[in-house]
């Protein structure tokens, strides 16, 4: 496992400009978030006009020894004015259509970052949620939506040889690892449809032991975010602040053959990016099960 930071706790630089600040301190794998002024085309359904950026970035990922995950959660890229939407359930097939080609695209980026890359852990992965149900409809409507949505991106996926990491969100239709289990059955169980788990998440929403919900679907996770919480509290605090049980459920991603990345996320940190990275490298070189890890630098 390496660990990762994400493009969304990154605040008061260009996110460009902080990966040899993180690799230096260590980080392996980066969560990269296309958001205004990082790969902002991606929200026009489209990689046109991208290729120049994209070479960019493939070259200072390779230059920095960092795999690349892409994320899709940033806040208000498709609607400046209501946060995450649309989504694959809102109740426009207009809106709902523009979250399909964003997602689409994305699963191109994502394809095309990692293009020189063969290690499996290194393979092309984007990270995605449902959306909240904001209309009257009812589960199996709700649900209808979101398969027909999923169904594009996972033919796209599957094209495109990227995996896809369904992240159950507080909130959201899919809140909790037992209905993407539930999700992954209806859609036909996918061989590219995986699974990003978010650790706190499963604290916020009261799984617990976290270990023991965790490891039936264990094999299945493809992308990691790491973040502590309060149990019903839906804040994302930095590493050692909350109650989660990093010591048990670290051992049980090694076991479970899980090496990718451990994507810190801390969005409300951003403002203090730096301290927060040299804090949560850290707090993961103390309690990662024994494994070669980077020792930081000292930056200033």
């Amino acid at each position: 496992m390496r660990p990762g930071f994400s493009t969304n706790s990154i605040g008061d630089v260009p996110p460009a400009d902080a990966v040899a600040i993180l690799a230096d301190l260590g980080y392996r794998s980066l969560a990269l978030t296309p958001d205004h002024g990082l790969f902002s085309g991606v929200a026009t359904g489209s990689l046109a006009g991208l290729s120049a950026e994209i070479d960019r970035w493939r070259s200072l990922l390779a230059r920095a020894g960092m795999a690349c995950v892409i994320e899709s959660g940033a806040r208000h890229l498709l609607d400046p004015l209501r946060k995450h939407e649309p989504t694959l359930v809102s109740p426009d097939p207009s809106a709902r259509k523009r979250r399909v080609d964003f997602l689409l695209a994305a699963v191109d980026l994502a394809a095309e970052l990692n293009a020189t890359s063969s290690a499996k852990s290194d393979a092309p992965c984007l990270s995605l949620w449902s959306g909240v149900g904001r209309d009257a409809a009812d589960e199996a409507t709700i649900l209808d939506r979101l398969c027909a949505g999923l169904n594009s991106v996972i033919e796209r996926a599957t094209q495109r040889g990227v995996q896809l990491g369904f992240e159950p969100e507080p909130g959201m239709v899919i809140d909790t690892v037992a209905r993407w289990a539930m999700l992954r059955d209806r859609l036909g169980n996918p061989e590219c449809f995986g699974l990003t788990v978010d650790l706190g998440h499963l604290e916020c929403l009261g799984e617990w032991p976290l270990a023991a919900r965790l490891e039936p679907f264990a094999a299945n996770i493809v992308n990691v975010h790491v973040d502590d919480m309060l149990a019903c509290r839906h804040d994302h605090l930095p590493l050692g602040a909350g109650d989660v049980d990093f010591a048990a459920l670290l051992p049980l991603l090694a076991s479970a053959g899980y090496d990718g990345g451990l994507h810190v996320e801390l969005p409300r940190q951003s403002h203090r990016w730096l301290d927060t990275a040299r804090e949560s490298f850290s707090f993961l070189a103390r309690h990662l099960p024994p494994a070669p890890v980077h020792s930081p630098r000292s930056y200033r």
